[in-house]
C-alpha cells in the first residue's frame, strides 16, 4: 500500500505539473475541468481497485482495466511534464541572462511567460502513447495475425518438405472478455490447414477454471498430425493464493486434464516422433525453464531420452531464455525451438522490414519472431491472448505459421 501511496502523490504532481500546458492552450474553465475530472476519475477507478483487490483473483478484469487507463494517464502526464521541465530551465537561464547582462526593458528580470507552441508539442507528443494504449485496450487485444515463415534446412528428411506448421501460445485465457472474438481466433487457426499445431504454455493466468468457459472453443482445433502442448510459468499456479498447497497440486492436475479433454496431446520433459512416408522427425516438449526467478521444471536431458543425436529434432519450450541458455550450447542439435513468453511485452513498433522495437527488447534478447544462431533456429510467438495490460499495441496477438523446406529440393 506504501508503494501505492507513493505512485499517487508522484501521479498527482505530475499531473498538475502538465496542468500548465493545458491551461497554456485551452482559455476555457470547461476545458480545464474536464482535464481534472479525466486525471482525478483515473486515479479513483484505480484507489477504489487497490482497496478491494483480492490478489487470488490474478490482474484481470476491472482491475487490469483501472490499472491500464491509470497507467496512460500517468504517461501522458509524465511526458507533458518531461517537455514543461526543458522548457523550464530554458527559461530560467533566459530570466538569469537577463538579470545578468541588465536588458533594459520593461519584462527585463521577469520569468519568461509559457510558450503556447512548447506546451502544444508537449501536448501532441504526450497524446501519442496515451491513445495507443487506449486504442490497444479497445482493439488491439483481439487483432489477431497470421505471420508466415519459410525455413529451410540441410538435413530436413525429403518427406518433411513443405511441411507446415502452426504454433500458438500465451493464451491466458483468464484474460479473455469476447467470446465471438476468440472464436474467431480458433477459427484462424483451423484455417491455416497446418500439418500439425504446437502450443507452447500459459494456457491460463492462474488456475484452471479460467479456462471452462472457453474449453468448447479451444477443443475445436484440429491437425491432421494432432496438437501438442507444454506448460508455461503461469500455468503452475505460482502467482495465485493456495488455502493448502494440495490445492495448488490439484489445480495443476485439473489443467493437464482440461488440455487432454480438449484433445491437447501434453508434454512433459518427454518426446515423441512424427512420421511421414517412413520418414520421422522428432518431437520434445519440455516443462517451463526460465532465467531468473521463473520456475525451472524442463529437464532437457529427459526430454532426449530415447532420442538420436542425429535426428532432426523440434522443441517445444516456454521461455525463449532457456535456448539462449541451455539449448544452444547442448550437444544435441535442436533444429528449430518453438517458444513464447514475452508477448512482445504487447506494446512497441513494428513494420516489416524497417522496424521492431519493444521495451521488452531490454529485457530478453530474443523476443519476438524468427532468429538464428549456431545454425539453429527459435521462433518466439508474440502469443494468442494477453494479460496485466488488457489490450495490444503493435505487437498483435499472433499465429505463427511454419512451413519447413529441405534446402535445394524445390530446385530438384
Amino acid at each position: 500500500m506504501s508503494r501505492f501511496i507513493v505512485l499517487a502523490i508522484l501521479y498527482v504532481v505530475l499531473a498538475v505539473y502538465g496542468f500548465q500546458a493545458f491551461r497554456t492552450l485551452f482559455k476555457s474553465p470547461l476545458m480545464h475541468w474536464t482535464y481534472i475530472a479525466l486525471f482525478l476519475g483515473a486515479l479513483i477507478f484505480l484507489t477504489v481497485k487497490v482497496l478491494t483487490y483480492d490478489p487470488g483473483d490474478g490482474f484481470k478484469g476491472t482491475a487490469a482495466i483501472a490499472g491500464s487507463i491509470f497507467a496512460a494517464f500517468f504517461l501522458l502526464a509524465l511526458v507533458l511534464g518531461f517537455f514543461l521541465l526543458l522548457e523550464d530551465i530554458v527559461r530560467l537561464i533566459g530570466f538569469g541572462y537577463n538579470k545578468l547582462v541588465g536588458v533594459s526593458n520593461p519584462d527585463a528580470g521577469y520569468f519568461p511567460s509559457r510558450r503556447s507552441f512548447v506546451s502544444g508539442i508537449a501536448l501532441g507528443l504526450a497524446a501519442l502513447p496515451f491513445g495507443a494504449l487506449l486504442y490497444g485496450m479497445y482493439r488491439g487485444k483481439y487483432n489477431y495475425q497470421v505471420l508466415k515463415y519459410e525455413l529451410e534446412f540441410d538435413d530436413l528428411p525429403d518427406a518433411f518438405h513443405n511441411y507446415q506448421i502452426t504454433q500458438i501460445s500465451d493464451v491466458h485465457s483468464g484474460s479473455f472478455d469476447d467470446y465471438n472474438k476468440v472464436t474467431y481466433g480458433v477459427d484462424l487457426i483451423n484455417e491455416q490447414q497446418s500439418d500439425v499445431i504446437f502450443f507452447t504454455g500459459d494456457l491460463v493466468n492462474n488456475k484452471s477454471d479460467e479456462m471452462k468457459p472457453w474449453k468448447d472453443v479451444f477443443s475445436r482445433l484440429e491437425a491432421k498430425d494432432g496438437i501438442y502442448s507444454i506448460l508455461g510459468n503461469h500455468d503452475y499456479g505460482d502467482y495465485a493464493s493456495w488455502e493448502t498447497e494440495e490445492a495448488k497440486a490439484q489445480n495443476l492436475e485439473d489443467l493437464k486434464m482440461i488440455q487432454r479433454e480438449m484433445g491437447f496431446d501434453l508434454m512433459l520433459n518427454t518426446n515423441r516422433y512424427l512420421e511421414k512416408d517412413g520418414q520421422k522427425i522428432a518431437l520434445l516438449g519440455v516443462e517451463n525453464w526460465g532465467r531468473g526467478g521463473f520456475k525451472k521444471a524442463g529437464d532437457l536431458q529427459k526430454a532426449k531420452e530415447g532420442i538420436h543425436k542425429d535426428d532432426f529434432k523440434i522443441l517445444l519450450s516456454h521461455d525463449p531464455s532457456h535456448w539462449e541458455d541451455v539449448v544452444l550450447h547442448d550437444d544435441y542439435h535442436f533444429h528449430l525451438t518453438l517458444s513464447g513468453h514475452t508477448h512482445g511485452m504487447q506494446f512497441g513498433v513494428e513494420i516489416p522490414g524497417w522496424i521492431k522495437w519493444s521495451p521488452v527488447k531490454w529485457r530478453y534478447k530474443y523476443w519476438a519472431g524468427i532468429y538464428k544462431e549456431l545454425d539453429q533456429f527459435i521462433n518466439v510467438n508474440r502469443g494468442f491472448g494477453f494479460i496485466g495490460y488488457p489490450g495490444r499495441f503493435g505487437i498483435w496477438p499472433e499465429v505463427s505459421v511454419i512451413t519447413l523446406k529441405k534446402k535445394g529440393l524445390d530446385e530438384a
